[in-house]
This record gives structure tokens, sequence and C-alpha cells, in this order.
């Protein structure tokens, strides 16, 4: 038996199980046009991640960014010098990043 009808036919049977039937998203449009707005050599990788909810490091830390600063407007004393030291590392970890990402890209 070949695997594309013995794939199909595992599929079926679980159809006429039910177990498709309370999928999330199910009934909803799929939006592919991120998809083939990636380019083809990445989809499969990208789509890979995406699935995974994987988050890449620069956003991250652009997250980790925001909150330190949305902390700082309560912060005082100790603390406040804490964090401004936080961010500064953040913030030279980020440039750092988008250096290496852009002289990357400029050698391809």
């Amino acid at each position: 038996m070949d695997l594309t009808k013995l794939a199909e036919e595992r599929i079926q049977e679980a159809i006429e199980r039910g177990e498709f039937d309370n999928l999330e998203g199910a009934g909803k449009k799929i939006d592919l046009t991120e998809y083939f707005n990636t380019p083809s050599e990445y989809r499969a990788g990208y789509s890979l991640l995406k699935a995974n909810r994987f988050v890449p490091g620069e956003v991250e830390l652009m997250r980790e960014i925001a909150m330190v600063r949305e902390s700082l407007d309560s912060a005082q004393g100790r603390e406040r010098e804490v964090l401004l030291r936080s961010l500064a590392e953040k913030e030279i970890s980020l440039a750092i990043i988008f250096e290496r990402n852009h002289r990357g890209a400029r050698r391809k």
C-alpha cells in the first residue's frame, strides 16, 4: 500500500471518529497572506517557528525594554538606578543584535 493512500485512509478514519470536530479555528478562513509574502526558501522554517509560538530574541528583548520603561514611571531611588542600568544593558544588547543582522544582510 502506498503512503498517500494509507495517509488518506487514516485521515478519513479520524474524521469519522470526530477527531477534527473541535479544532482551534474550525470554520474560520485561514489568512495565508503572510505565508505567501515570505520568500519560498524560508516558508517552511518560519511556519514551523510561528506554529510553535517562537519569538525571536530581538522581539523578546524589545518587550523587556518596554516593561522596564513602564516600571521606570513609578520607580524611585535605588530601584530607579537599577532599572536604568538594566534598560541601558538591554538597549545595548538590542543594538548589537541589529548591527549583527545588518552586517549579515550586507554580506549576502
